[in-house]
């Protein structure tokens, strides 16, 4: 959901406790950045609330590295990180598009199939196995997926399908960030902000809106939300190990519907509820048989 939660190191062991409220207070902030972005794109084009988002983080990343910032780019695997880079850009760009005719805990509940389809994405291209059992917890998320969007029925609405397209660029990126693992945090932090800054502003002069004043301190929203949900994104991995913290990144859900109802008077209905837990109960059924496997492979 303009989210970045994947290729961060995790710790030998401690700090679940503190992950979990890290990652808490981050969810939160990643769905109120989500609620600011859509508000936005009812008044402006999509690329250029995507470009303030990007060049939010980069300019609080230059303040935060300041002169180390340069040194932070550099990599032994560039093509990676500017493909990595790339997914996430698209994946905001989808997100944030799709917000503009969708509600928020739609667009929410398709986005949330990224961890199954990271699961998928590693079996198919990374040779991790795969079982049974999670391929059916795979084909289940999907089928939450569809009940949301509906197709071929009268509710359907090309604009879900954005949302759809953003969870494969999303899983995409993951699985190569695992790939660039020998990169820090701060690098690839730094190459998503700048590739994201860079392409985004390539694009900016041809859906330029002229900014209202009293919209300013909305775009600065977008931008804070964004760094600070991010920096304690990084802090909570830092702290507990991703397993454990996996489960509740899906608390999103419920803040997203949330925030719809209150800022925009949207409120989710039947289908979407069901089509939701049916991709949630997916997703942690997925982590469950991963953390089982991971623990007998120890």
């Amino acid at each position: 959901m303009g989210r970045e939660r994947d290729g961060l190191r995790h710790p030998a062991g401690g700090g679940n406790a503190t992950g979990i409220v890290l990652l808490l207070a981050a969810i939160v902030g990643f769905t109120l950045m989500d609620a600011t972005a859509k508000f936005l794109t009812q008044h402006y084009h999509p690329a250029q609330v995507v470009w303030a988002r990007f060049l939010g983080n980069i300019l609080i990343f230059a303040a935060i590295f300041r002169g180390r910032m340069f040194g932070l780019l550099r990599t032994r695997q560039p093509g990676l990180q500017a493909g990595r880079a790339f997914m996430q850009l698209a994946s905001v760009g989808l997100f944030f598009t799709a917000l503009q005719f969708i509600g928020l805990a739609e667009a929410t509940a398709i986005m949330d199939m990224n961890p199954v389809l990271i699961t998928l994405g590693a079996a198919l291209f990374l040779g991790e196995r795969i079982g049974p059992r999670r391929v059916a917890g795979i084909a289940a998320a999907v089928i939450g997926a569809l009940i949301i969007i509906r197709p071929g029925l009268g509710v359907f609405q090309p604009a879900a399908l954005l949302p759809l397209a953003g969870a494969f660029t999303y899983a995409a990126g993951a699985l190569l960030t695992r790939m660039v693992r020998s990169d820090s945090v701060e690098t690839s932090v730094m190459w998503s902000a700048v590739f994201g800054t860079a392409v985004s502003s390539v694009i900016l002069p041809f859906v330029w809106q002229p900014v209202d004043p009293s919209h300013w301190w909305v775009f600065l929203l977008l931008g804070f939300f964004g760094t600070l949900s991010q920096w304690l994104l990084v802090r909570a991995f830092s702290c507990a190990e991703a397993g454990v913290l996996a489960p509740f990144g899906y608390t999103g859900l419920v803040w997203a519907g949330l925030w719809g109802l209150l800022f925009f008077n949207q409120l989710p209905d039947v289908w979407t509820i069901l089509g939701a837990a049916i991709i949630v109960s997916a997703g942690l059924y997925v982590w469950s048989r991963e953390a089982r496997a991971a623990r007998k492979d120890q």
